[in-house]
């Protein structure tokens, strides 16, 4: 097995074990560590992610029953279903660990284990946790297509010497990532424009994703763009990726971006300069690649004059401008 990227946790109550487990695995996988504790996952999957989790099943002394593994393994699963984890047993345990496989475990290990065991199994985690991932990622997408295809769409209408320019610019920009502005009255058909960028575009097979600014309340904004994970405020039952990521890899269009206060237009500004995402409630960064293309029926250089829009802000988002 080559060393892979990534990073796994190793949670046993006997310290010899951690230190056999490291100094083996360490060789074959980035990032190894080891916690003697199941009561520190909670905050530790609040704010890391592993791609693989071994677990004892018992850690109070002198226990057999197997019960805190089971309590910690439904706690794992519940906050990331699809975490993978690999419980960690003696001989005499094995009925109860193929009951935990059962319940949610992906494999198991004994103990003593042998070397070329456990690193086959470290192996075959890693990989079932990358198809998992996939897995994910691309149900979520296809989610947000099969919204996108179910939505109207009216091709232009009108030929006009003002659309006509329209249509070049679409065509010059199209094909490159530069960040658009659309300028434009209500009704001038500034989505239709947005659509047709993307369209032409080499994301035209990924997801177009569409966020009225003007709808969107400051209570609400982070956790629409940005996301948040389970627990992040009351109604936060689940997980919930944000506009931007569910976005990565296609175009996101954010329609009356003026609307925005200055306070949502310096938390937006970071996301676009750092190109990643922080979900409400959690620390780890969340690397996006979009093509943003914004648009407004407001005057924005007056009201960046005003400064009741950020200058900055306005040289990110209009690297070409179209006017409709």
């Amino acid at each position: 097995m080559n060393k892979k990227t990534g990073k796994i946790l190793i949670i046993d109550d006997d310290e010899d074990i951690l230190q056999a487990a490291r100094l083996l695995l360490k060789q074959h996988v980035a990032q190894v560590h080891t916690e003697k504790k199941p009561g520190i996952l909670p905050s530790l999957l609040k704010n890391e992610t592993y791609d693989v989790i071994f677990l004892d099943m018992n850690f109070a002394k002198g226990a057999t029953s197997g019960k805190e593994g089971f309590y910690w393994l439904d706690k794992i699963l519940e906050f990331d279903p699809f975490s993978v984890i690999v419980l960690i047993t003696a001989f005499g345990d094995v009925e109860m660990a193929v009951r935990a496989v059962k319940e949610g475990a992906t494999d198991f290990v004994l103990k003593p284990w042998q070397n070329e065991r456990l690193i086959a199994t470290l192996s075959a985690a890693m990989n079932l946790r990358q198809s998992r991932i996939e897995t994910k990622n691309l149900r979520s997408r296809q989610k947000q297509l099969s919204a996108d295809l179910d939505q109207p769409f009216h091709d232009f209408i009108g030929r006009s010497q003002a659309m006509e320019s329209v249509f070049t610019a679409i065509q010059k920009v199209a094909k490159t990532d530069a960040n658009i502005l659309i300028l434009g009255e209500n009704g001038t058909g500034k989505e239709l424009v947005a659509r047709e960028l993307h369209r032409q575009s080499s994301r035209t097979d990924e997801v177009f994703i569409s966020v009225d600014m003007g709808a969107l309340s400051e209570t609400l904004f982070e956790s629409e763009l940005f996301g948040h994970v389970k627990g992040a405020f009351t109604d936060a039952r689940e997980d919930r990726a944000g506009r931007f990521e569910v976005a990565s890899g296609g175009t996101l269009f954010l329609d009356e971006i003026c609307n925005l206060p200055l306070i949502l237009q310096a938390k937006l500004l970071t996301v676009l300069d750092s190109r990643k995402v922080i979900r409400l409630g959690s620390n780890k960064p969340i690397e996006i690649d979009v093509r943003l293309i914004c648009a407004t029926n407001m005057s924005v250089h007056e009201m960046v004059a005003q400064n009741k829009f950020r200058q900055d802000l306005l040289y990110r988002i209009n690297t070409v401008e179209i006017r409709v």
